[in-house]
């Protein structure tokens, strides 16, 4: 079923929607979650959860492109869940994700107190808009959708081993880009 039949489901109030959603963008959907939280029946409820919020958001809203408007629904539902569950130490996950990025984005104490949050985000999207296609790609399946290396080192036909090293290139890139714009790494 196209997404634009899907949204019209969700917008007419027809629980098919849900289905039709599932059938289409359930793996995708599972992919994310269980990218962040490690355990699959975590991620299994954050996706069920996403098609409520989903459910919840249309009306009013009419995404024009359904996988990033789902994506980030279950994006920020499994995050939520990483963060109340964090104390337990149950999911790793979204820690390898972060500590990744660490070395190149400032700490979020100095992003307060120097630039709004807004400039931080303008300055990633132009780093990242100025990227090739591939690497834009590699960096936000990365650190986005949280793939793991081996699993990008596949897909582009590389080794584990070069595609970490064509990540830590990216980061190093990030960080001397925020760094030129004033930004305290």
């Amino acid at each position: 079923m196209e997404d634009a039949a899907i949204v019209a489901l969700y917008w007419s109030r027809d629980e098919n929607a849900i289905a039709e959603t599932g059938k289409k963008y359930g793996p995708y959907c599972r992919a994310i979650a269980q990218n962040i939280l490690s355990v699959r029946e975590d991620a299994e409820e954050c996706v069920s959860d996403s098609y409520h919020h989903a459910w919840n958001a249309m009306p009013p809203q009419r995404p024009d492109r359904l996988p990033p408007f789902l994506g980030r629904i279950v994006r920020n539902l499994s995050i939520s869940r990483w963060r109340r569950e964090r104390a337990q130490k149950r999911y790793t996950g979204l820690e390898s994700l972060l500590s990744g990025l660490e070395e190149c984005l400032p700490d979020p104490q100095d992003v307060e107190r120097t630039v709004e949050g807004r400039e931080l985000t303008r300055r990633v999207e132009g780093w990242l808009e100025g990227l090739p296609r591939d690497d834009r790609a590699v960096f936000l399946r990365r650190y986005w959708y949280g793939q793991e290396v081996q699993a990008l080192a596949r897909a582009w036909g590389v080794s584990p081993n070069q595609m970490a090293k064509r990540l830590q290139r990216l980061r190093k890139s990030l960080k001397r880009d925020l760094e030129q714009e004033g930004f305290a790494v």
